[in-house]
C-alpha cells in the first residue's frame, strides 16, 4: 500500500469513495467540494492510501485556525477519512491516519481536531474526546421578548467582507478567552457569504449566518461582543417569528442567548461530539493561552507510541498567560497520562475524570496545579 499526496487527477476516484462511504452527492455538493478541495491539494493536505494505482483510502487536512484559552494556534481539522468498502478491516484506516498525524506534524500544526463517525479507530491513534458543537432549538417566539438594547447598525454582508468576519472573530474568541472554536481561511468564508439563500448581517462586534429550513429558522452563526449586538442579532432573527415555529442554532454552551431569553423552559439541546490530539507537545504548549494569574508548575510522564517526541518527562511551567514544556529528570512519582490522556488534559477535562476513566495514573501531588492550567469549557460552532 502505497501513501502519496492526492492530486487534481485523483479527484474522481475520491467521489467515487465518498459516495461509497457516505452516500451520493448532489451535482451541487460535488460543484462546492471542487472548489473547497483545490487550495488542500495544493498545500499538501489531500493524502491517499494506493494500492496498484487503485485508491483504496484518503483523508483531509483542513487548515483551520483554533483558539485554546483565547490564543489562537494552526490545527489540522481532519476529514474526508474514507477507506473502500472492499479495503475494510484491512488496517487501511489506521495507515492513511498514521499518515496524516505525521503530514500534520510536518505542516508544523502542533494540534489535531476531528469529528469521528467511529471512536475506536481515533482512540487507539490517541485522539480523545474533547468537546461538542452545541445545537439548542428554542419557540421561534421565544425571541421576541428580546428587544434590542441601544443603536446598533446592522448591514448585510457578502463575500468582501470575509477578511473582517476572521478579524471580528480573532477579537471576540480572545477577549472571551475561548477554548474549542475554529476559524476557516478568507478563500473559504469568501464561499460562504456568497451563499445565495443565507441571509448575513455584520454589526462593528458581531454577526449572523442564518437561513430558512422548512418551517424553521436554522442559525449557524450569532457571535456578539456586547449585550447591544447579541440583542440586536438575536433580535433581527426573532423578526421571523411570525411564520417560523422552531429556531435551531448552533451556540456556544454559555452563549448569551441563553440568558438573555425570558423563557427557556422548552428549549432542547444536543452535542455533536469532536475528538482533538496534541501533535506536537512543546509547541502546543508554548501555543496554548494560559490563566494569566497563574504562576506555577508540574510534571507529568506522555506515553505516546506514535509520537516519540511527545513521549517522556516534562515540566509543565504557566507564567503570566504563557506556558512552557521542558524535559525533565528523576521526578520518579509523577502522574502518567497516555497520549489521549494529555490531548483530553489540554482540552480542559478534569483530573479526576481523567483518573476514573484510567487515562491518567499515578502521583497525585501535581492534580490541582494541572487543573487550573488546563481548564476549559471547549466547543466549536463548525461542523467540518
Amino acid at each position: 500500500m502505497e501513501i502519496r499526496d492526492v492530486t487534481a487527477d485523483d479527484l474522481d476516484a475520491v467521489l467515487d469513495l465518498r459516495k461509497r462511504s457516505f452516500g451520493p452527492l448532489s451535482a451541487g455538493d460535488v460543484a462546492t467540494f471542487r472548489k473547497m478541495v483545490h487550495p488542500t491539494l495544493a498545500a499538501g493536505r489531500y493524502l491517499g492510501a494506493f494500492e496498484g494505482g487503485r485508491l483504496a483510502a484518503a483523508a483531509r487536512l483542513r487548515p483551520f485556525t483554533q483558539w485554546w484559552h483565547g490564543r489562537p494556534q494552526p490545527m489540522s481539522g481532519v476529514a474526508g477519512v474514507t477507506v473502500s468498502p472492499e479495503d475494510r478491516g484491512r488496517g487501511v484506516g489506521s495507515l492513511i491516519m498514521r499518515a496524516v498525524i505525521e503530514r500534520a506534524a510536518v505542516l508544523g500544526d502542533a494540534v489535531s481536531a476531528l469529528y469521528p463517525a467511529t471512536t475506536p479507530l481515533y482512540r487507539s491513534l490517541g485522539y480523545e474526546h474533547a468537546g461538542a458543537q452545541h445545537r439548542v432549538t428554542l419557540p421561534a417566539e421565544s425571541l421576541r421578548t428580546i428587544r434590542p438594547a441601544g443603536n446598533v447598525r446592522l448591514r448585510r454582508m457578502g463575500p468582501d467582507d470575509a477578511a473582517e468576519v476572521i478579524a471580528l472573530l480573532h477579537r471576540l474568541y480572545a477577549a472571551s478567552r475561548a477554548s474549542g472554536p475554529i476559524s476557516w481561511g478568507e478563500g473559504i468564508w469568501r464561499l460562504w457569504l456568497a451563499e445565495e439563500d443565507d441571509f448575513l448581517y455584520l454589526a462593528d462586534d458581531g454577526f449572523a449566518v442564518y437561513r430558512w429550513d422548512g418551517q424553521d429558522i436554522e442559525v449557524d452563526n450569532v457571535v456578539a461582543g456586547s449585550v447591544e449586538t447579541a440583542g440586536a442579532l438575536w433580535s433581527l432573527v426573532g423578526t421571523s417569528s411570525s411564520v417560523a415555529k422552531r429556531v435551531k442554532a448552533v451556540v456556544a454552551p454559555d452563549d448569551p442567548v441563553l440568558w438573555l431569553l425570558r423563557e427557556r423552559s422548552k428549549e432542547t439541546a444536543e452535542q455533536v461530539r469532536w475528538m482533538f490530539r496534541v501533535i506536537d507537545l512543546v509547541e502546543a504548549v508554548a501555543r496554548r493561552g494560559w490563566p494569566a494569574a497563574l504562576n506555577a508548575a508540574a510534571v507529568v510522564r506522555v506515553e505516546d507510541p506514535l509520537r516519540a517526541g511527545n513521549a517522556g518527562l516534562w515540566r509543565l511551567e504557566f507564567a503570566g498567560g504563557s506556558g512552557a514544556a521542558t524535559r525533565e529528570t528523576g521526578e520518579a512519582g509523577a502522574p502518567v497520562l497516555s497520549a489521549n490522556g494529555f490531548s483530553a488534559l489540554y482540552a480542559g477535562v478534569p483530573v479526576a475524570t481523567l483518573r476514573r476513566a484510567g487515562l491518567m495514573t499515578g502521583d497525585e501531588r501535581h492534580d490541582e496545579v494541572l487543573d487550573a492550567a488546563f481548564a476549559a469549557r471547549p466547543y466549536m460552532l463548525d461542523y467540518f
